[in-house]
């Protein structure tokens, strides 16, 4: 079982996204699909008046913002991705979090800030893997937005990193599981201005090491957290790779960066 989340840069690049699709379409075996949508939901929020709120990164997601990520995120990103998907011969079906009952999700507590409407998924446990196998064992490929709910009937929006992760580690008991994270950049950079400095290996110590020295920082932390829980919970692989290296991820040639715990 493949695991791919996309990232936001690729999903704004309508070139760069059927490629990207393409090379997925053509991956064998049982194969999921996780996509973002922040940069599309803000340029869609200003069309409508709609300021995106946001702190250290983190989109706040009041009421009216929440209607806004349900529709791009669910609505339109979801059903053009499923629509190009068919036309590659790839028989996709786009799914957020509550149908199926898929993932349950709580609203996160506020602390010192309040993020509104953002859901925080409890673990692989609380995820219907019943539902979910029973599409992936009808040949169906699921195509999930990052959106889950609260089972009191409200949408909740939720990190697609997490998903990808959360789903990957419920998944790990029933499959051999390769978890891949696809955007922009070429893996995770010694040198955030140097496109080519690819770090090829992060085991446990040596994330610690560049956390301690500051190479990785902001968003691609979430990112490796998600990446060691996964490998922590039973996920066999985890990459992190630019689009384009979606075909060799099992081949010699790859070139990204490899998860590892040790």
């Amino acid at each position: 079982m493949i695991i791919v989340k996309i990232g936001g840069n690729i999903l704004d690049n309508p070139e760069r996204l059927q490629s990207f699709l393409s090379d997925f379409a053509q991956l064998p075996g049982p194969k999921l699909l996780v996509h973002g949508g922040g940069k599309i939901a803000s340029a869609f929020g200003q069309r409508l008046g709609i300021t995106p709120k946001m702190v250290e990164g983190r989109r706040i997601t009041d009421a009216e913002t929440l209607e806004l990520v349900t529709m791009v995120y669910g609505g339109l990103v979801n059903k053009q991705v499923v629509a190009k998907l068919q036309a590659l011969g790839c028989n996709a079906i786009g799914l957020t979090g509550a149908d199926g009952n898929i993932m349950p999700a709580t609203k996160r507590p506020v602390k010192t800030v309040d993020y509104g409407f953002v859901g925080d998924v409890a673990g692989p446990e609380s995820i219907n893997v019943t539902a979910l196998e029973a599409i992936v064992e009808a040949r169906l490929t699921p195509v999930f937005a990052p959106l889950t709910h609260d089972t009191q009937g409200n949408m909740l929006n939720t990190n697609a990193d997490t998903i990808a992760s959360v789903l990957a580690t419920a998944l790990a008991p029933k499959y051999k599981v390769q978890l891949v994270y696809c955007f922009e950049k070429k893996g995770v950079l010694q040198n955030a201005e140097d496109d080519t400095s690819v770090i090829s290996h992060i085991h446990t110590e040596k994330y610690k090491t560049l956390k301690e020295e500051g190479v990785v920082n902001a968003g691609m932390i979430p990112k490796l957290d998600n990446a060691f829980a996964a490998l922590q919970q039973g996920v066999a692989q985890v990459l992190i790779c630019e689009a384009e290296a979606l075909t060799s991820i099992n081949t010699a040639h790859y070139s990204g960066t490899t998860i590892s715990l040790n």
